[in-house]
Order: C-alpha cells, then structure tokens, then sequence
C-alpha cells in the first residue's frame, strides 16, 4: 500500500467543531433573576420546616 506510515490530519478548525456562539433561546434570564429565584425556595423550604416539621 502506498499510504502506509502517513498521518493525515483533519482541516479546517484542527478536529474541533464550532457551533453558533449567539445561540437564541426563548427564555432570557437574567442571572440575578435565577439567584433570586434559588434564594425564594430556600426561604420557602425553611418556613415549610417552621411550620411542618420532620420528626
């Protein structure tokens, strides 16, 4: 075989795929919005425990 011991690499980006970097959801949330949110449960497991306790 004439190829035999040859190495080809792949073109364009080096093997590595790119993919579209302003990806457009439906859902924009803010990052303060999703702490917030995190933030409101917890408040709300902590009264549920206040209220309603385990054991």
């Amino acid at each position: 075989m004439a190829n035999e011991g040859k190495i080809y690499m792949p073109g364009g980006f080096g093997g590595l795929m790119r993919y579209n970097e302003e990806y457009k959801s439906r859902f924009m949330i803010d990052p303060k919005h999703v702490i917030i949110f995190i933030v409101a449960i917890i408040a709300f497991v902590l009264v549920l425990n206040l209220f309603f306790p385990v054991g």
